[in-house]
């Protein structure tokens, strides 16, 4: 046990999925693992583990943004030994060419956080993914974008045209976690993947546009002015798990 995770010594896979919300931790569990046992509920950040055809597999829940996120990441590879963690989350779209629906998968991301800056005094650590696992993932998931990706502290931010900037240096889109695990996966000589359905997008719109991606959305599911409702983020992302759950 930690302080944060209740469960036992071996109750975690070595693989676990991450994301931010435990309704979909929740619902990850339910609709795709057989034998799904609950492993932690300290907090509500709910973890399971169960089987997806015939392997182990975990998911567990890590809030948002990344000092909730990196208590979760460090309890795993640090306290129950876990080898692999994937973020499976949301994030903003930036880039022109990417729509709400539309999977990526982070190669590297910057940050305005403080927390890079506490690891190498003096320098900005600049975190990458693990290049085997986002090989396997693009194999079976060639149609996701692939780039650099942003993790900011701010969700509200006071400048209400950052993006913009991120944008002329084709990075894709924005979340609030994956520098972290990236940072931490490095610090614990473990693997990480992040990918992330796009949930939003920071382009403006005049009015009320038709959806048309078909990338792991539910059925009947609408996206108006380009934004996800809560229930869609839950219960939405099911060609984003899947393609995790075959690497």
């Amino acid at each position: 046990m930690t302080p944060h995770i209740e469960a036992q010594p071996g109750d975690y896979a070595d693989t676990v999925l991450l994301p931010g919300d435990p309704l979909r931790a929740k619902w990850i569990a339910e609709t795709f693992f057989d034998h799904p046992v609950q492993v932690n509920s300290v907090r509500n950040c709910f973890g399971y583990t169960g089987e997806y055809q015939g392997e182990r597999i975990s998911v567990q829940a890590g809030g948002m943004g990344m000092p909730s996120n990196s208590i979760y990441i460090t309890e795993l590879f640090k306290d129950y030994n876990v080898k692999t963690i994937i973020r499976v989350g949301s994030c903003g779209g930036i880039a022109k060419h990417i729509k709400v629906g539309d999977i990526v998968a982070a190669t590297t991301a910057t940050t305005d956080s403080a927390m890079g800056k506490t690891l190498i005094p003096g320098f900005q650590y600049s975190p990458s993914v693990d290049y085997d696992l986002l090989t396997r993932f693009i194999a079976v998931c060639p149609e996701a974008h692939v780039g650099g990706i942003t993790s900011n502290d701010y969700f509200y931010q006071p400048n209400q045209d950052w993006w913009r900037d991120h944008q002329k240096y084709g990075i894709l889109a924005v979340e609030m976690e994956t520098y972290m695990l990236y940072t931490l996966a490095a610090q614990y000589k473990r693997k990480a993947l992040s990918v992330n359905t796009v949930s939003d997008h920071f382009e403006p719109v005049s009015k009320t546009e038709p959806f048309d991606s078909d990338i792991g959305m539910i059925p009947g599911m609408e996206i108006n002015n380009k934004t996800m409702s809560p229930k869609e983020r839950e219960q939405g992302f099911t060609k984003m798990i899947e393609s995790v759950l075959k690497i």
